[in-house]
């Protein structure tokens, strides 16, 4: 029998600097995937705060905290659960994903690449080294959105082995058609599963356009999200990766020594 993972992204219009509401809607959207018998969950970027830049230091404090309640949701629903917090280090924050697997964290990764014209770096510590999860659905690598500018990245994990490339994002107009264009992109040149979750509506003074995607090793497009909030689920087929990999045998192909 061949493997198969039902995902889901979860896109939805984050309530700028206030906890409460977003926990509610993803705790309620995790329900309801789950009885659809979702094992892998994505929530946007920065998912419970949004980029309140002048209460981040404190509403990282609450961080430790959510991530119990993920590890909890992850348990009880049987999912694998990955978003990104707001992490406490110094004087400023990490963006930080984590990966919730059945109730364990099995591992975080701090976003490497932080969006300068936005001035993340006055407010986060970018990260240093990359993750490529073991979890009991596959191996998950792991992108925070302007990551996605980045194919060395996306490279590496796939030689290292993923299989999925997981991309919260919180990623505004006008730019949605580099979003789409550089997500299937990722899928093609290293011939896995991308499942990108997005924001939506207005979160302070950013228009987000959504457009969550769940993209085939082919870069076809399995599920995609409006506007709206919504959540898109699909089916990762990893035979059918496998036979994609050999019909096109890229990863043979590479000439790593002359590049």
């Amino acid at each position: 029998m061949s493997r198969t993972v039902k995902a889901a992204a979860v896109q939805f219009n984050i309530s700028l600097g206030e906890i409460e509401p977003n926990l509610l809607h993803v705790r309620r959207e995790l329900a309801r995937l789950a009885g659809e018998g979702v094992q892998l969950a994505l929530l946007p970027e920065m998912w419970a705060t949004g980029f309140a830049y002048r209460q981040l230091n404190e509403l990282a404090m609450q961080t430790d905290e959510l991530v119990d309640e993920l590890a909890e949701l992850s348990l009880k629903h049987g999912m694998v659960i990955v978003g990104s917090l707001p992490e406490p280090h110094e004087n400023k924050v990490y963006n930080t994903a984590y990966v919730l697997d059945r109730g364990v964290v099995t591992g975080k990764y701090r976003k490497i690449h932080l969006f300068s014209l936005m001035q993340e770096d006055r407010s986060f510590d970018g990260g240093d080294s990359w993750l490529l999860a073991q979890t009991s659905i596959g191996r998950v690598g792991v992108f925070i959105c302007y990551d996605l500018r980045f194919p060395e990245l996306a490279r590496r994990l796939a030689v290292e082995g993923a299989e999925i490339l997981v991309v919260p994002g919180e990623w505004p107009k006008p730019r949605q058609e580099h979003w789409r264009t550089l997500l299937r992109a990722r899928a093609i040149e290293n011939q896995l599963f991308v499942v990108a979750a997005n924001c939506c509506g207005m979160v302070g003074k950013l228009d987000f356009f959504g457009m969550s995607m769940i993209i085939d090793p082919k870069g076809e497009i399995l599920a995609e999200a409006g506007y709206e909030t919504e959540s898109i689920v699909a089916t990762l087929d990893f035979a059918a990766m496998s036979s994609w990999r050999e019909q096109i045998p890229c990863f043979n192909d590479r000439k790593p020594a002359c590049y």
